[in-house]
């Protein structure tokens, strides 16, 4: 008997001894870090109120027991250490296992899109930056870490990763996504699954993935978060699904549903998502959730149920499993059971997926936490190293004039300019957890560090806010950028909640703490906008730095792209750096003096105007009309970005598919560093159908490969062409690969590159 069924037959069994009461709490997931409250020598103690709902067996879950944020309002000082936290997570199970009639152990879920967001972990960078290393295998690494800090303290489950495919960037939650392509999105998502759950869920460094947000959610109109999503099955499946649906073949184990609806249907109580195509159609037998609130949508927002226990009926039925927070369930689920609206055979499914689950993870076997553990691997050194050198790989060079970049070490002083300088709760993104002091390293600690922490040479002044109109600070920057060789601007956005840290003095940079501080968010959950330029005077900023005449370097610390042609024509370099997490500040050093060569590549297109959008690069063919003013090719495509190097490519032919394999046919290309510095490029491939049964993108994504190579060095790269690459949805619904023509198209981006053509003929063969 395998893991799995095994799992299976104890909770069966154990549903079986269930009263109605306890089924319905093992689908309830309330708020961890209301209960218990920290104590003086950092130990817990547990509110009167949960100590009741555990012996009444009315929680199953906890939802963010170590989360730290705004939102929770747990602070470096309220909050716990990696050990504390440990020790609380053990003390709130044991309770939990000693004192419910049954002795089920509660699953704990925490937050780890981009590090496990607890005080003292590691801050990777977000998402959108670690789509653009295209390095799928240090993506894993990274999943790794964080699985194994999570688990350390006793979270169990994990709600990420985010598989939503950005249409539109003005929505505030871009950052947290890897791009706007579902080839890639899904290899991201597979590492995920792979990376943090492992081969045994049960294992110390493993957690349970919920892929989010299913589905929809990046393709919402306006790019307005939580807002319908205007789409027909065919393209969501093509497009939307199918990152969800190879993570799920890959073996993730829970879902969570978007807050959005689909043709009026929302994501919440849609059966025929969760049920016909989740469970039916991919065989996926693991739990779903809800999102924070969403079920109360149903009543109040959406409003397709007019009360509490009609919301229960249609989510239960469609296929929802959980509630995140646990309001509606508590307050409508028995209810809802009494009058018959609900059967229990209904709950009875539901309740079986989640014990399941607790079976898996081995949440009956042994204490959750291990407080040693958490103390030697949380925010280690080696995960700081590590997230440095994602960092590294994913941020991306745009612009480079007459090779401004890199700056030689021997330079004699550098302006290190910006609101985004020295913030370090500006380079974290959303999802983030208080950090103490020296903790961050910005760029203006990375630019110093690479000087040999000469200060003199750096002249540093923040020049103006992220949101706020204002001039206050442009003498004491431009006095500073009067007096250096080179000008490093640090502009963009900011998705920083409100941590106490205060403002920035204009005139001297240090820190303020004042009554009524100006927030500076401009992105992130809830926070979309309207335009994509730089908001408050950052532009009058860059543009009065470049009237001295000095080199100028446009260094982007953001959570969307951001669309500046003024910039684009005049500085001299242009780094986007997305929001690069704790270390970022040496990663960007390291590229800025050469010390690391750029190898980043856009996995969202940048537009010239926010009148543009949308412009993700799978346009169709039919997408062949230009506005008055402007076309609608974007500023920096999709796959872009440039390198210390060059890369020449050559020779691209097609041959046949090995013997023995359900290839059709092999890519073969050959890729040279003609240029000076050693160097990664990454080399893609994208398929044009030229003719099919429905609409086709003018070209599609279908493989990547991240190569290194020396100065003068060639390699080989093979990219097998097979189902995958060729199939599409067609208006069955079902996927195909139709025979006909093809152009393969190898390059360094989805603007240009090396094209042969591919016929496919009867019987799916290369003809």
């Amino acid at each position: 008997m395998d893991k799995r069924t095994e799992a299976r037959s104890k909770a069966d069994e154990l549903l079986s001894r269930m009263t109605v009461a306890e089924k319905i709490g093992q689908l309830i997931q309330p708020f961890g870090w209301k209960c218990y409250e920290k104590q003086a020598d950092g130990s817990i103690a547990l509110t009167e109120s949960f100590k009741e709902q555990i012996r009444s067996g009315a929680v199953g879950s906890l939802y963010g027991v170590l989360r730290a944020d705004p939102w929770t309002e747990v602070t470096l000082d309220t909050g716990m250490t990696p050990e504390q936290g440990a020790r609380a997570i053990n003390e709130i199970q044991d309770y939990a296992m000693k004192h419910s009639r049954l002795g089920i152990p509660i699953l704990f879920g925490e937050e780890c899109s981009h590090g496990h967001m607890a005080i003292g972990a590691t801050v990777f960078p977000v998402p959108l930056l670690l789509g653009s290393t295209w390095n799928v295998e240090l993506y894993k690494e990274m999943c790794r870490a964080v699985a194994l800090e999570t688990r350390s303290q006793g979270g169990a489950a994990t709600y990420s990763p985010v598989l939503d495919v950005v249409r539109d960037p003005r929505w505030g939650r871009t950052e947290e996504c890897f791009g706007e392509d579902p080839y890639l999105i899904a290899e991201f998502g597979v590492a995920a699954v792979e990376g943090m759950q492992g081969d045994d869920l049960a294992a110390e460094d493993s957690i349970m993935v919920t892929l989010k947000h299913f589905a929809g959610y990046g393709s919402t109109e306006g790019g307005r978060n939580a807002q319908p999503a205007h789409m027909g099955l065919r393209e969501l499946h093509e497009v939307d699904l199918l990152p969800f649906r190879k993570a799920v073949e890959a073996g993730a184990r829970s879902v969570m549903t978007a807050y959005n609806e689909i043709d009026g249907i929302p994501c919440t109580s849609n059966p025929y998502l969760l049920n016909e195509v989740l469970r039916g159609d991919w065989g996926f037998d693991g739990f779903v959730i809800t999102d924070c609130g969403a079920l109360g949508l149903l009543v109040n927002g959406q409003n397709v149920a007019a009360n509490g226990e009609e919301a229960v009926k249609l989510a239960l039925e469609a296929g929802t499993d959980m509630e995140m927070s646990g309001e509606m369930y508590t307050k409508h689920l028995l209810s809802a059971l009494e009058q018959g609206l609900l059967s229990e055979e209904t709950l009875d499914k539901a309740v079986q997926r989640v014990l399941q689950l607790k079976f898996e993870l081995g949440l009956f076997q042994k204490p959750p936490a291990n407080p040693a553990k958490a103390a030697e691997v949380i925010g280690c050194e080696e995960h700081a190293r590590l997230a440095r050198q994602l960092a590294a790989e994913g941020i991306v060079l745009l612009k480079n004039d007459n090779q401004t970049l890199p700056l030689g070490k021997d330079i004699g002083k550098v302006a290190v300019i910006g609101p985004n300088a020295n913030a370090p709760y500006n380079q974290l993104g959303d999802y983030t957890s208080p950090q103490a002091d020296g903790d961050i390293a910005t760029l203006l600690d990375g630019v110093c560090a690479a000087l040999g922490g000469d200060r003199e040479r750096v002249l540093y002044a923040p020049g103006c806010r992220i949101r706020e109109e204002g001039r206050a600070g442009f003498a004491t920057a431009l006095d500073k950028a009067r007096q250096a060789d080179a000008i490093i601007v640090a502009v963009g956005g900011s998705s920083a909640r409100d941590f106490g840290e205060g403002t920035i003095d204009l005139v001297t940079g240090a820190s303020v703490v004042t009554e009524n501080a100006l927030s500076e968010m401009e992105c992130g959950e809830g926070i979309d906008r309207m335009t994509l330029n730089l908001l408050g005077s950052q532009l009058e900023l860059v543009q009065e730095l470049k009237k001295l005449g000095k080199p100028l370097i446009v260094v982007y610390i953001n959570g969307r792209p951001i669309a500046e042609p003024w910039i684009v024509d005049n500085a001299d370099a242009i780094v986007e750096a997305w929001y690069p997490g704790q270390e970022g500040g040496h990663a960007l050093a390291d590229i800025l003096f050469g010390d690391v060569n750029p190898s980043g590549k856009l996995t969202v297109s940048i537009p010239r105007h926010v009148g543009q959008l949308p412009v993700y690069y799978y346009k169709r063919r039919t997408r062949n009309k230009r506005y008055l003013e402007m076309d609608f090719e974007a500023q920096y495509p999709f796959g872009f970005g440039l390198s210390y190097t060059t890369f020449q490519y050559e020779g691209l032919t097609i041959e046949d598919a090995e013997q023995g394999t359900e290839d059709y046919a092999v890519a073969v290309a050959e890729v040279r560093n003609s240029g000076e510095a050693a160097g990664y490029e990454v080399v893609q491939l994208y398929v044009t159908d030229h003719a099919a049964s429905v609409t086709r993108p003018l070209k599609s994504l279908k493989g990547f490969a991240k190569v290194w190579l020396e100065p003068g060095e060639s390699k080989q790269v093979r990219f097998a062409i097979g189902r995958e690459q060729l199939e599409f949805v067609d208006q069955r619904l079902q996927r195909v690969v139709e025979d006909g023509a093809f152009t393969i198209t190898v390059g360094p981006s989805s603007r240009e590159g090396l094209e042969a053509g591919l016929v496919i003929g009867v019987g799916g063969r290369l003809a």
